[in-house]
């Protein structure tokens, strides 16, 4: 067996191991929502949170007979008092909104006392608040007995819980203990899950470095965020929140494991910190992995095609973007195209007359769009912030066509330009999904191009010009060579793309001229 193929198996039986203790962990969380729901039938109250209401009663009238079925109403013919619920640290809230997320119940009930731990139950509409002191379980009890407490615009009923501690897998509520990965489960996943919409989802909270997501007990994952703090952070906001709308349910909890181990990079698993991440299958050479190779609504049997309607994204239902704030002069469509072309294949680019400054950018499908949306939206480019949303349009058309400031046309059509980076499975396969950096991989470019080649192109083409330079080693056969180049800002790499990409060098005694190739590097630094 070769020293890959172990490895591969030893971490392959990490992950049974992982997967087993996913599967205990959801059986101590299952226990303990199963002793609050038993609770609510044996005091006698129904499971849905707006029968709280009495018919006729007033609020006040309901805060009180709830509240005293709690405390002592639960009391059998015999006078044995068999269901009195003692104060503990631990609150079971009931009548949240559907839209409610951990991050609204910490800022509605903080005020009563610390909290140190929270666990969501989205489809009961219910939730347990542990907080650092029974003494300020008592206080929120206590007030929700007396005067309505809200909790994201809907009004909340609180008791104690039957648990005097939340269980979970760690000490993770401790800010020492240094986990930072997280343990989502997708309740109701009607459309399928992957690493890419994991990472769409978790990454603009905290920035996040592996997932790895588990199909054998239902749809879980796990993710490994860069520190505490941002897992921290994003159980707060998406704990209890839709992926999408009414479905894709997220329940967070605290993984056991500080760290993951990820073997290849595909939508299963996907290690951010290592994008060439390959593995070696028997029989076959080495392959890398990619998002988009394995994507199901980019590609169909035959190479690229329509988007299937099996995840589709909220509020986008276009294949066109619409973008604002483009520099009127230094701007034009193969200037947007050399920019939009990194996230998905580019059709057509109109500017509208009406609307000075903007621009339709017709994709190939949603999922396009949406990647664009992530990592174009809100970015710099030539002194302008950009805005890139999904337009109403469903297509382009070459209507009003007329002369930009630098004598270009305003519309035109890239359909079937050989510079579209995702005509193919296997040609998207090699595309890395990078939102800007301040490094940008060069490559396709001839041999005889040197350093100096590259700075006098920035210094022709008035752009700046980078301050790190690195060329990767090359065979000697090799007709192209590649390298990165470092710019002194995220906003001056953006820049130099949106003119140099896809830039035709000549070279003398050349034939056809090398396409320069440009994309955003992984890399934060040389």
């Amino acid at each position: 067996m070769s020293t890959v193929e172990g490895a591969g198996q030893r971490e392959e039986g990490e992950y049974g191991r992982a997967a087993k203790r996913l599967k205990t962990e959801e059986r101590e969380t299952e226990a303990e929502e199963k002793e609050e729901g038993e609770e609510e039938l044996e005091e006698g109250e129904d499971s849905d949170s707006s029968s709280l209401p009495g018919n006729g009663e007033s609020a006040a009238d309901n805060r009180a007979r709830w509240s005293a079925s709690q405390y002592g109403a639960g009391r059998r013919d015999n006078g044995e008092d068999s269901h009195r619920i003692s104060p503990s640290p631990v609150v079971h809230v009931r009548g949240l909104c559907e839209a409610v997320v951990e991050a609204d119940l910490i800022d509605a009930l903080e005020k009563f006392g610390p909290i140190c731990y929270v666990m969501m139950m989205p489809f009961k509409r219910q939730a347990l608040v542990e907080f650092s002191a029974v003494e300020s379980a008592d206080r929120c009890v206590s007030c929700g007995a007396k005067e309505p407490v809200y909790i994201a615009g809907q009004q909340a009923y609180f008791n104690y819980s039957t648990s005097k501690r939340i269980t979970r897998p760690t000490n993770a509520d401790n800010p020492n203990s240094g986990n930072k990965v997280l343990l989502l489960s997708i309740q109701n996943p009607l459309y399928p899950i992957t690493t890419d919409v994991l990472y769409t989802v978790c990454n603009p909270i905290g920035s996040v470095l592996r997932i790895v997501i588990f199909k054998r007990n239902g749809i879980q994952a796990m993710v490994e965020f860069e520190s505490v703090q941002c897992a921290q952070k994003a159980k707060a906001a998406l704990n209890g929140a839709d992926i999408y709308a009414g479905c894709c349910t997220l329940k967070i909890e605290y993984a056991r494991p500080t760290r993951l181990n990820v073997i290849k990079n595909d939508n299963e698993s996907w290690d951010y910190t290592k994008p060439y991440l390959v593995r070696r299958d028997r029989g076959k050479g080495r392959q890398r992995q990619a998002i988009l190779g394995e994507h199901p609504s980019s590609y169909s049997d035959n190479g690229y095609g329509p988007p299937c309607p099996l995840l589709p994204l909220p509020g986008n239902s276009s294949s066109v973007a619409m973008v604002s704030g483009l520099h009127p002069s230094k701007m034009n469509c193969t200037r947007i195209f050399n920019l939009f072309c990194l996230y998905g294949n580019i059709e057509k680019v109109k500017f509208m007359k009406s609307v000075p400054g903007t621009a339709l950018v017709e994709m190939g499908d949603e999922y396009a769009v949406d990647r664009a949306i992530t990592h174009l939206n809100s970015i710099k480019v030539f002194g302008k912030r950009l805005n890139v949303c999904v337009s109403k349009q469903h297509a382009v058309i070459p209507s009003q066509v007329f002369e930009l400031e630098d004598g270009s046309s305003s519309y035109k059509d890239f359909a079937m330009t050989r510079n579209n980076r995702f005509s193919s499975a296997g040609q998207a396969s090699k595309n890395i999904i990078q939102p800007p950096s301040a490094v940008l991989h060069y490559y396709n470019v001839p041999p005889c191009i040197s350093q100096d080649h590259l700075l006098r192109l920035c210094t022709e083409h008035d752009v700046p010009g980078f301050v790190k330079f690195k060329m990767f080693d090359a065979k000697p056969s090799s007709k192209t060579i590649s390298g990165l180049l470092e710019f002194d800002s995220k906003t001056e790499a953006v820049e130099v793309l949106t003119v140099l990409n896809h830039y035709q060098i000549r070279i003398p005694n050349g034939s056809n001229p090398y396409t320069l190739k440009l994309c955003f590097s992984t890399s934060s630094h040389l």
